[in-house]
C-alpha cells in the first residue's frame, strides 16, 4: 500500500489570502517546493485536501478553484501534488467532506490503496490535524495555537514538518 502525505492548501503551502480568488493571487510559501519533492524523492504520494467554503458563500465558482489548482500545479512543476480535492460546501451545509470530515480523505484513500498508518496530515488548522487522526494517520499542526495540542508535531513552518516526517517514517 501507498504513503501519503494529506495536504491543506492555504496556510500550508501557499499563503492564505482569506478567500483566494484568482490564479495571479497565489503566493508559495518559503521552502515549500523543495519540501514537496523532497517527500516524493521519499515514495510519498501528495494529496492535497481543502476546504473552500467561498465556492458555498458565492464568492467564486468551482472553475475559479479549479483555475487556481492548474495554476498551481504549473508552478509547482514536479512538486505537485497527485491529487487535489477540495470540499466547496459553506461551513452550515453539513457535509461530510469538510474537514473535519473524512470523506475526501477516504476517496483517496480508497482511489490510490493508501495506507493511513504509513501517512501524514499537515495542515494550519485543527480541523486538518482532527480529520488525520479521524483517518489515523500521523498528524503536523504548523504554527502556535491551541491545535497544536492534539497534533503528533507541532513545526513553525511547511519545510520544518516534512523534516519530522521524514525522521518519523518507515523506508
Amino acid at each position: 500500500m501507498a504513503k501519503a502525505v494529506f495536504l491543506d492548501r492555504d496556510g500550508t503551502i501557499i499563503r492564505d489570502k482569506n478567500f483566494l480568488s484568482s490564479p495571479d493571487g497565489i503566493e508559495i510559501l518559503p521552502g515549500v517546493p523543495e519540501a514537496l519533492r523532497r517527500l516524493k524523492e521519499k515514495g510519498f504520494m501528495l494529496i492535497l485536501i481543502t476546504n473552500q467554503s467561498g465556492v458555498g458563500r458565492g464568492f467564486f465558482s468551482s472553475e475559479t478553484v479549479d483555475e487556481i489548482h492548474t495554476r498551481l500545479q504549473v508552478i509547482l512543476e514536479d512538486a505537485a501534488p497527485d491529487a487535489i480535492y477540495v470540499c466547496p460546501h459553506h461551513p452550515d451545509d453539513g457535509c461530510k467532506c469538510r474537514k473535519p470530515a473524512t470523506r475526501l480523505f477516504e476517496e483517496a484513500i480508497k482511489k490510490y490503496s493508501i495506507d493511513p498508518r504509513r501517512s501524514f496530515a499537515v495542515g494550519d488548522k485543527p480541523s486538518d490535524v482532527e480529520a488525520g487522526r479521524r483517518i489515523g494517520c500521523k498528524t503536523v499542526f504548523l504554527g502556535e495555537s491551541s491545535g497544536c495540542s492534539s497534533a503528533d508535531h507541532c513545526a513553525a513552518d511547511f519545510p520544518s514538518a516534512v523534516d519530522w516526517i521524514l525522521s518519523h517514517s518507515e523506508a
